[in-house]
């Protein structure tokens, strides 16, 4: 079992979700149950499936979330991408986001490959 708290991909993630909820904060309020929530869910649910992964008792169950968390981090890419086009928020702040998921992805890709190897 590994401490997720110890891992800067965690870490990384975990301040992404709190700026996106500070982004969202300011979408109109007619997406409170839409965007607003898909991506709040989408990247909060990228440093949750890393600390579920984390307390799993393989690497195979570790590899598996941290899949998923990558999935998220896309979905969240995405969903981004939409608001930034829906002009939703401030174009630097979702480039700087931007950047920040791609920066997360790579991470991931490297945890999930050095998993591979050693598996």
């Amino acid at each position: 079992m590994k401490d997720f708290r110890n891992l800067k991909v965690w870490e990384k993630s975990h301040r992404l979700t709190l700026e996106i909820y500070e982004i969202t904060r300011l979408f109109p309020k007619e997406e409170l149950y839409g965007l607003t929530s898909q991506l709040r869910r989408a990247s909060s649910s990228i440093p949750t499936n890393i600390a579920e992964g984390c307390g799993r008792g393989s690497d195979a169950d570790f590899k598996r979330f941290l899949q998923i968390a990558f999935g998220s981090a896309s979905e969240t890419e995405y969903l981004l991408l939409l608001s930034k086009d829906l002009k939703y928020s401030d174009l630097s702040k979702i480039e700087t986001l931007k950047i920040d998921i791609e920066e997360i992805k790579k991470m991931l890709s490297s945890l999930i490959y050095k998993l591979n190897v050693k598996g």
